[in-house]
């Protein structure tokens, strides 16, 4: 173990952790799998993989609609699964959550069920240029049927919000803000408190994406102040098709429906129909039940390793990798912020993003190429893509080491 890392060794027990994680004893191409696109999708802990085949084997029934057994076996679990996750962002009340897919249904719901309807020509929706284009397009679509306009805020060179920027933008004519919590290019954390309160003063709504907050730090909705946080599960040790959207109260109960079918509904005739409460009106269908159980075994996996120490190994690991980095000739590092998280976006002078990847590959590294779902953020810096490594608390220093060794290797092949 590297000298820097022992002492957080001794107390995160990282050879237990990885142990944890079946497919990191992969081999790829013959190498020892370095899996670094963790901002694309974590892996999954044995614990959450055996909640989803236990659930298949031993509870499968659908939610809600049955007295029997194992109908009520499978509403108790995914019930459950909306109590955890309330727990675990200290939502106020599990009434306040909505279990969705992921982030992109999630801010497609407060699109078109709570903006939409309130959106007159003239009026302004915020964001900012680092956005991920789930935090962009939807409010583009909303706004084009209404005759509104979406408005950046810029950033800085090291891939920090103009603060100042963004406050002078929420003038009386925005009907909503929208921000990431984390970048999911540079790592950048946004002061999202700061935000809320200037938000909260002028007396507009704030939607915060915290998909690539949630893995990597503890989360409270109420100490932040936001009225909207959506959560991607996949990137936190969930199964995909999995996510939630908290929203305050008032919001949802003044929101219609966004999506119509069963179970969202009180009764139905052709006279009319008069749908459910918050949250479940705006849960049609039958929802992905195994999914849940897996993503409540990823919340209790979380907590019996403490944000704590994941959050140290992280910050060491990324204090490394970031210096490792720096050897590398031509290596140009984009967001370099003061608070960041585990991304590490990158170009080396005179090479193509995917042929790196490509060559990192063989190596058996893991990185993602490309524009990261970032258009705006690209042609902010002038590239057309980046490279992105993007740690977990279950990367490694060793890893590191391979990592910036067959980087070294790809340099030389290509240039």
């Amino acid at each position: 173990m590297n000298a820097r890392f022992q002492i957080a060794d001794d107390r995160f027990e990282i050879a237990r952790v990885r142990a944890d994680f079946p497919l990191l004893t992969r081999q790829v191409h013959g190498k020892p799998l370095v899996y670094f696109d963790n901002a694309n999708t974590s892996q999954k802990p044995a614990s959450v993989i055996e909640a989803v085949d236990e659930h298949y084997r031993l509870h499968n029934a659908n939610v809600a609609r049955a007295v029997h057994e194992l109908g009520e076996e499978a509403t108790a679990a995914y019930e459950g699964a909306r109590e955890r996750l309330a727990r675990f962002i200290n939502a106020p009340s599990s009434q306040e959550v909505v279990l969705t897919s992921g982030t992109t249904q999630s801010i497609n719901l407060v699109a078109y069920s709570f903006l939409l309807p309130r959106l007159q020509p003239g009026d302004v929706i915020v964001t900012t240029v680092m956005e991920h284009h789930a935090n962009i397009v939807p409010w583009q679509i909303v706004a084009q049927r209404s005759g509104a306009t979406v408005k950046a805020a810029p950033i800085n060179a090291a891939g920090e919000l103009d603060v100042e920027a963004f406050i002078a933008l929420l003038t009386p004519e925005v009907k909503l803000a929208a921000v990431g919590h984390v970048s999911n290019v540079l790592g950048t954390v946004n002061p999202v408190r700061e935000l809320a309160r200037e938000c909260r003063r002028r007396g507009i709504p704030l939607l915060v994406d915290g998909s690539q907050a949630v893995p990597h730090r503890p989360v409270d909705v109420q100490s932040l102040g936001c009225d909207f946080y959506a959560v991607t599960g996949h990137k936190m040790l969930a199964p995909t098709g999995t996510g939630l959207l908290w929203a305050r109260k008032e919001h949802l109960q003044a929101m219609p429906p966004f999506f119509g079918g069963g179970e969202m509904i009180r009764e139905v005739s052709f006279a009319g129909t008069t749908f459910a409460d918050p949250p479940h009106r705006f849960e049609a269908g039958t929802p992905n039940i195994a999914g849940f159980a897996g993503m409540t075994a990823a919340i209790d996996y979380y907590e019996r390793l403490g944000f704590d120490a994941i959050r140290q190994w992280e910050a060491d690991l990324l204090a490394y990798a970031t210096e490792r980095l720096r050897e590398v000739p031509g290596l140009r590092l984009f967001g370099e912020a003061a608070d960041k998280e585990p991304v590490l976006s990158f170009l080396i002078e005179g090479a193509q993003a995917t042929d790196l990847a490509t060559l990192l590959d063989l190596e058996g590294v893991a990185v993602r190429s490309g524009h990261h779902c970032a258009h705006p953020l690209m042609a902010y810096y002038g590239v057309p893509a980046t490279l992105r490594a993007s740690l977990a608390f279950y990367n490694t220093p060793e890893e590191v080491d391979q990592f910036v060794a067959a980087l070294q290797k790809a340099r030389k092949l290509l240039l």
